[in-house]
């Protein structure tokens, strides 16, 4: 595929993803709100990427303490 159709076709699916979640609460209700649940995956994500690099520093520091 053409590159360019392919960065084309990717930033319509992006926008038409963002636009659905945005007005999924409004068009169907609490029931399939995406933009609620596409945030709480958000944070999930945040906690366990300051958790894992909390371990990658007590690792480094565990690593650093032995030489």
């Amino acid at each position: 595929m053409n590159k360019w159709l392919e960065l084309f076709l990717g930033l319509i699916l992006v926008n038409v993803v963002i636009f659905f979640a945005w007005f999924s609460g409004e068009w169907f209700g609490t029931l399939w709100n995406f933009k609620h649940a596409t945030w709480e995956f958000f944070k999930g994500g945040a906690i366990w990427f300051l958790l894992m690099i909390g371990f990658l520093l007590i690792v480094l520091g565990i690593s650093d303490l032995k030489e």
